[in-house]
Protein backbone atom coordinates (compact mmCIF):
# COMPACT_ATOMS: atom_id res chain seq x y z
CA UNK A 1 0.00 0.00 0.00
CA UNK A 2 1.22 3.44 -0.94
CA UNK A 3 2.62 5.38 1.72
CA UNK A 4 2.88 9.00 2.37
CA UNK A 5 4.45 11.95 4.44
CA UNK A 6 3.88 15.55 5.05
CA UNK A 7 6.54 17.82 5.38
CA UNK A 8 5.79 21.28 7.01
CA UNK A 9 8.96 23.89 7.09
CA UNK A 10 9.30 25.71 10.03
CA UNK A 11 12.29 27.87 10.72
CA UNK A 12 12.41 30.44 13.55
CA UNK A 13 13.66 33.47 11.85
CA UNK A 14 10.97 34.98 10.28
CA UNK A 15 11.90 38.68 9.75
CA UNK A 16 9.16 40.87 8.43
CA UNK A 17 6.52 39.23 11.04
CA UNK A 18 9.09 38.01 14.08
CA UNK A 19 7.71 34.24 15.41
CA UNK A 20 5.17 33.97 12.04
CA UNK A 21 4.65 30.29 12.20
CA UNK A 22 3.64 30.43 15.77
CA UNK A 23 2.42 33.55 16.30
CA UNK A 24 -0.83 33.44 17.47
CA UNK A 25 -3.46 33.31 14.43
CA UNK A 26 -7.43 33.58 15.57
CA UNK A 27 -6.63 32.06 19.01
CA UNK A 28 -3.69 29.67 18.12
CA UNK A 29 -0.45 29.05 16.85
CA UNK A 30 -0.29 29.84 13.16
CA UNK A 31 1.17 26.42 12.64
CA UNK A 32 -1.38 24.52 14.42
CA UNK A 33 -4.05 24.74 11.51
CA UNK A 34 -1.48 23.08 8.90
CA UNK A 35 -0.68 19.91 11.21
CA UNK A 36 -4.39 19.87 12.32
CA UNK A 37 -5.66 19.68 8.65
CA UNK A 38 -3.00 17.49 7.58
CA UNK A 39 -3.92 15.26 10.29
CA UNK A 40 -7.55 15.30 9.61
CA UNK A 41 -7.14 14.60 5.78
CA UNK A 42 -6.06 10.95 6.93
CA UNK A 43 -3.85 10.52 4.36
CA UNK A 44 -0.45 10.82 6.23
CA UNK A 45 1.45 8.05 7.58
CA UNK A 46 4.09 10.44 9.13
CA UNK A 47 3.18 14.60 9.49
CA UNK A 48 6.57 16.32 10.16
CA UNK A 49 7.75 19.85 11.19
CA UNK A 50 10.88 20.91 10.02
CA UNK A 51 12.65 23.05 12.18
CA UNK A 52 15.60 24.64 13.59
CA UNK A 53 13.45 26.11 16.28
CA UNK A 54 13.21 24.34 20.09
CA UNK A 55 10.15 26.56 20.95
CA UNK A 56 8.45 25.78 17.49
CA UNK A 57 9.32 21.81 17.67
CA UNK A 58 7.34 21.88 21.14
CA UNK A 59 4.46 23.48 19.75
CA UNK A 60 4.40 21.47 17.11
CA UNK A 61 4.14 18.02 19.03
CA UNK A 62 1.40 19.43 21.00
CA UNK A 63 -0.52 19.53 18.20
CA UNK A 64 0.37 15.91 17.08
CA UNK A 65 3.21 16.62 14.52
CA UNK A 66 6.72 14.60 14.97
CA UNK A 67 9.89 16.55 14.64
CA UNK A 68 12.98 16.97 12.49
CA UNK A 69 15.76 19.89 13.75
CA UNK A 70 17.45 20.63 10.60
CA UNK A 71 20.21 21.80 10.66
CA UNK A 72 21.56 25.66 10.73
CA UNK A 73 22.56 25.56 7.08
CA UNK A 74 18.87 24.87 6.02
CA UNK A 75 17.58 27.34 8.02
CA UNK A 76 18.75 30.81 6.63
CA UNK A 77 16.90 33.52 4.55
CA UNK A 78 18.18 31.95 1.30
CA UNK A 79 17.20 27.78 1.85
CA UNK A 80 14.68 26.46 -0.60
CA UNK A 81 11.81 24.30 0.27
CA UNK A 82 12.83 21.68 -1.80
CA UNK A 83 15.95 21.45 0.26
CA UNK A 84 14.46 21.25 3.68
CA UNK A 85 11.91 18.46 1.85
CA UNK A 86 14.63 16.40 0.47
CA UNK A 87 16.57 16.65 3.72
CA UNK A 88 13.60 15.47 5.95
CA UNK A 89 12.85 12.32 3.36
CA UNK A 90 16.85 11.55 3.76
CA UNK A 91 16.96 11.61 7.13
CA UNK A 92 13.74 9.56 7.27
CA UNK A 93 14.90 7.01 5.14
CA UNK A 94 17.78 6.13 7.43
CA UNK A 95 15.74 5.10 10.42
CA UNK A 96 13.78 2.90 7.09
CA UNK A 97 10.90 4.83 7.28
CA UNK A 98 10.14 5.21 3.28
CA UNK A 99 7.48 6.52 1.15
CA UNK A 100 6.27 6.68 -2.10
CA UNK A 101 4.17 10.58 -1.59
CA UNK A 102 5.67 13.71 -0.18
CA UNK A 103 3.47 16.64 0.59
CA UNK A 104 5.19 19.55 1.66
CA UNK A 105 2.76 22.31 3.60
CA UNK A 106 3.28 25.67 4.26
CA UNK A 107 3.11 26.55 7.90
CA UNK A 108 1.19 29.82 6.74
CA UNK A 109 -1.78 28.05 5.19
CA UNK A 110 -4.63 28.58 7.89
CA UNK A 111 -7.44 28.50 4.93
CA UNK A 112 -5.60 25.23 4.19
CA UNK A 113 -8.98 22.67 3.71
CA UNK A 114 -8.23 18.95 3.60
CA UNK A 115 -10.63 18.17 0.43
CA UNK A 116 -7.87 20.05 -1.48
CA UNK A 117 -5.08 17.64 0.15
CA UNK A 118 -7.47 14.46 -0.66
CA UNK A 119 -7.91 15.87 -4.19
CA UNK A 120 -4.06 16.33 -4.90
CA UNK A 121 -3.15 12.78 -3.92
CA UNK A 122 -5.42 11.08 -6.08
CA UNK A 123 -4.98 13.08 -9.14
CA UNK A 124 -0.97 12.19 -8.36
CA UNK A 125 -1.42 8.89 -7.84
CA UNK A 126 -3.74 8.16 -10.90
CA UNK A 127 -2.04 10.14 -13.68
CA UNK A 128 1.44 10.41 -14.86
CA UNK A 129 2.01 13.54 -13.64
CA UNK A 130 4.90 14.19 -11.01
CA UNK A 131 3.97 16.63 -8.88
CA UNK A 132 0.11 18.16 -7.88
CA UNK A 133 -0.14 22.13 -6.15
CA UNK A 134 -2.19 24.34 -5.21
CA UNK A 135 -3.41 27.22 -7.79
CA UNK A 136 -5.65 29.66 -7.83
CA UNK A 137 -7.06 32.05 -10.72
CA UNK A 138 -5.53 35.63 -11.03
CA UNK A 139 -8.19 38.62 -10.29
CA UNK A 140 -7.31 40.37 -13.22
CA UNK A 141 -6.35 39.37 -16.22
CA UNK A 142 -2.45 39.73 -16.17
CA UNK A 143 -2.30 40.58 -20.00
CA UNK A 144 -3.37 44.20 -18.76
CA UNK A 145 -0.69 44.87 -16.24
CA UNK A 146 1.36 47.52 -16.17
CA UNK A 147 4.58 48.45 -14.82
CA UNK A 148 6.46 51.88 -13.05
CA UNK A 149 9.08 53.57 -15.18
CA UNK A 150 10.49 56.91 -13.75
CA UNK A 151 6.73 57.17 -12.12
CA UNK A 152 4.97 56.39 -15.09
CA UNK A 153 2.86 53.69 -16.00
CA UNK A 154 4.09 51.18 -18.48
CA UNK A 155 2.10 48.09 -19.83
CA UNK A 156 4.21 45.16 -20.33
CA UNK A 157 2.02 44.10 -23.42
CA UNK A 158 0.63 47.14 -24.71
CA UNK A 159 -1.16 45.30 -27.62
CA UNK A 160 -3.81 44.01 -25.17
CA UNK A 161 -4.57 47.52 -23.98
CA UNK A 162 -7.85 47.65 -25.96
CA UNK A 163 -8.88 44.11 -25.60
CA UNK A 164 -12.08 43.09 -23.63
CA UNK A 165 -11.17 41.23 -20.05
CA UNK A 166 -13.80 38.05 -21.10
CA UNK A 167 -11.64 37.63 -24.43
CA UNK A 168 -8.08 37.19 -22.65
CA UNK A 169 -7.29 34.33 -21.36
CA UNK A 170 -7.16 32.94 -17.87
CA UNK A 171 -3.90 33.05 -15.86
CA UNK A 172 -3.58 31.38 -12.65
CA UNK A 173 -0.98 31.14 -9.63
CA UNK A 174 0.50 29.11 -7.39
CA UNK A 175 -1.80 29.32 -3.55
CA UNK A 176 1.35 28.89 -1.22
CA UNK A 177 -0.23 25.99 0.29
CA UNK A 178 0.41 22.71 -0.59
CA UNK A 179 2.73 20.72 -3.16
CA UNK A 180 2.53 17.10 -3.28
CA UNK A 181 5.52 15.18 -5.44
CA UNK A 182 5.84 11.43 -6.21
CA UNK A 183 9.01 10.19 -4.24
CA UNK A 184 12.00 8.56 -6.71
CA UNK A 185 10.93 9.94 -9.86
CA UNK A 186 13.08 12.38 -11.52
CA UNK A 187 11.74 16.10 -12.03
CA UNK A 188 13.06 19.80 -12.80
CA UNK A 189 11.77 20.89 -9.54
CA UNK A 190 9.56 23.41 -10.99
CA UNK A 191 6.06 22.71 -10.40
CA UNK A 192 4.76 25.28 -13.04
CA UNK A 193 5.31 22.71 -16.33
CA UNK A 194 3.96 20.07 -17.58
CA UNK A 195 5.29 17.38 -14.86
CA UNK A 196 2.54 18.85 -12.67
CA UNK A 197 -1.63 19.28 -12.26
CA UNK A 198 -2.15 22.36 -10.73
CA UNK A 199 -5.64 21.98 -7.36
CA UNK A 200 -7.57 25.28 -8.57
CA UNK A 201 -8.64 26.59 -5.47
CA UNK A 202 -11.46 29.63 -4.78
CA UNK A 203 -9.86 32.75 -4.21
CA UNK A 204 -11.69 33.14 -0.70
CA UNK A 205 -9.74 30.63 0.40
CA UNK A 206 -6.41 31.93 -0.87
CA UNK A 207 -3.83 34.73 1.34
CA UNK A 208 -0.10 34.91 1.22
CA UNK A 209 0.79 35.57 4.89
CA UNK A 210 3.93 37.76 4.41
CA UNK A 211 3.20 41.16 6.21
CA UNK A 212 0.90 42.46 8.76
CA UNK A 213 -1.49 43.91 6.77
CA UNK A 214 -1.42 40.38 4.68
CA UNK A 215 -2.00 38.81 8.32
CA UNK A 216 -5.02 40.64 9.49
CA UNK A 217 -7.01 40.32 6.31
CA UNK A 218 -5.92 36.44 6.60
CA UNK A 219 -7.71 36.51 10.18
CA UNK A 220 -10.73 38.59 8.44
CA UNK A 221 -11.18 35.67 5.86
CA UNK A 222 -10.60 32.58 8.33
CA UNK A 223 -13.07 34.79 10.41
CA UNK A 224 -16.00 35.11 7.96
CA UNK A 225 -15.39 31.78 7.05
CA UNK A 226 -16.25 30.22 10.48
CA UNK A 227 -19.12 32.21 10.78
CA UNK A 228 -20.79 30.72 7.33
CA UNK A 229 -20.15 26.99 8.62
Amino acid sequence: MAKAVAIIPARGGSKRIPRKNIKDFYGKPLISYSIETALESNLFDKVVVSTDDNEIANIAKRYGADVIIRPKELADDYTGTVDVTNHAILYLSKYNEDYDFVCTIYATAPLLQSKYLIEGLKKLSTSDAINTFSATSMPFPIQRTFKLKDGRCEMFTPEYYSARSQDLEEAYQDAGQFYWSKIGQKSNNIFFSRDSIPIILPRYLVQDIDTMEDWERAEIMYRVLEEFK
